[in-house]
């Protein structure tokens, strides 16, 4: 027998409330970052707007189950393509103003009158997560037993619909969300059940290709020259000899090594800061973080992404449609990714490309395709149904018939 629930019982109070925190955070680092004097601009009030914006469309998205999202799904990709490749053939412009803007050499932006730049890929890789889903729902629901060669058709179907996507990013280009991409369709691509045998010789190259163009920086900068353009060979040195390398991106990671450095184990206190770092609202707003409240506050602000993803787990291991666990593992790869990139290249670990923090950093398309997914994820949960004499919420929706049969349940239980 069903349990009927309040609708303050089925909203997701903790995500909310982590949320939340998340919104201080971001506001009073924004707050912070801005007395640098680069721009004149008031960009906490912006953020604050685009938080607001972002609960409305939040309370929209909620009320839409994932069965109707699972029917929309071909739809919205189609949209998120389309969009992506009005950006490609319109043409851009550096004047001030343009419907296309060129900034620093890529045009990844429309420019909307009262709301700003716009980025498309932002609202790609939410709309990416949920294509790879359902195809990954369809495919599993035709396969009895599974194979390496059904693995392998399933691996090239996730990789046909991420090349899309894929290719008008890159053209851009921007390296950094298309990184995300490769990330969320890895993620999903596990979480489906590819075999290792098939994704790992995928990574082993990958870290061998990184492997040998650090070597080629280092050792054989004439060769490197041969395959890549100036402007990712300033990216490379930048990141890898900033001491003997001039430019804008040496000069940002040096700045941001110093500031975080000089924040040592609590910090100089909010406000206190010192060390200038261009564009500190927005990718590197970490280093605020780290220079203001030290080791102690950059940790806090970790753990809160760690407390994000392990609810995220909980929901995705909690639900027994496949199609809201493979939505999960896909939020969660993008998240993942996104933190570990931005913080990683403000410490050197990892080079400069340009991924802001989720949730903190200053930008409305970041923010709003983060706001998106964290919609369905309450949408998720407010559609969930409890029973009683059950210790395990059951999916409101049946996507498919079959899945109904305790044969594919079981498989489906399986692969998660």
């Amino acid at each position: 027998m069903e349990k009927r629930h309040t609708f303050t019982e089925r909203f997701d109070w903790t995500l909310c409330l982590i949320l939340f925190v998340f919104f201080l955070i971001s506001c009073f680092s924004i707050t912070s970052a801005q007395t640098t004097g680069q721009y004149n601009f008031n960009f906490v009030t912006r953020q604050i707007q685009w938080y607001v914006i972002c609960s409305f469309i939040i309370a929209i998205i909620m009320y839409f189950d994932s069965e109707q999202i699972y029917r929309m799904t071909w739809f919205l990709y189609g949209i998120g393509i389309l969009l992506l490749a009005l950006l490609a053939v319109l043409p851009g412009s550096t004047a001030e103003g343009a419907f296309v803007p060129i900034r620093n050499g890529a045009k990844s932006w429309f420019q909307v009158p009262g709301a700003g730049l716009i980025q498309p890929s932002e609202f790609m890789k939410i709309l990416l997560i949920l294509s790879l889903s359902k195809m990954a729902v369809l495919h599993n629901q035709r396969i009895e037993v599974r194979t390496i060669k059904t693995d392998f058709w399933l691996f090239t179907k996730l990789g046909l619909l991420t090349l899309i996507p894929l290719a008008f990013v890159i053209k851009q280009p921007d390296l950094g969300t298309s990184l995300v991409i490769i990330a969320i369709f890895l993620g999903i691509s596990l979480a489906s059940g590819v075999s290792w045998k098939i994704i790992a010789p995928l990574v082993a190259f990958g870290v061998t290709l990184i492997g040998i163009i650090i070597y080629l920086a280092l050792y054989m900068r004439n060769v490197l020259e041969l395959f890549l353009d100036t402007y990712q060979i300033k990216r490379i040195y930048s990141w890898l000899q900033p001491e003997l390398y001039s430019g804008k991106d040496s000069f940002q990671l040096e700045q941001s090594l110093s500031a975080i450095g000089s924040g040592m184990i609590a910090g100089k206190g909010y406000g206190e800061r010192n060390v200038y770092v261009p564009e500190l609202h927005t990718d590197f707003i970490f280093t605020v973080i780290g220079e203001e409240w030290g080791f102690i506050g950059a940790s806090l602000v970790i753990g809160l992404f760690f407390i994000l993803i392990f609810h995220l787990t909980k929901v995705a291991l909690s639900s027994a449609e496949p199609y809201i666990s493979y939505i999960c593992a896909g939020v969660i790869t993008m998240i993942t990714f996104h933190v570990f990139q931005n913080i990683g290249m403000t410490i050197q670990v990892l080079p400069i490309t340009g991924i802001p923090l989720p949730f903190i950093s200053y930008g409305g398309s970041s923010l709003l395709g983060n706001m998106i997914a964290m919609g369905i994820i309450f949408g998720i949960q407010f559609h969930s149904k409890n029973y009683m004499f059950s210790n395990q919420n059951t999916a409101v929706e049946n996507i498919d018939p079959t899945s109904r049969s305790e044969k594919k349940k079981k498989r489906f239980a399986r692969l998660l």
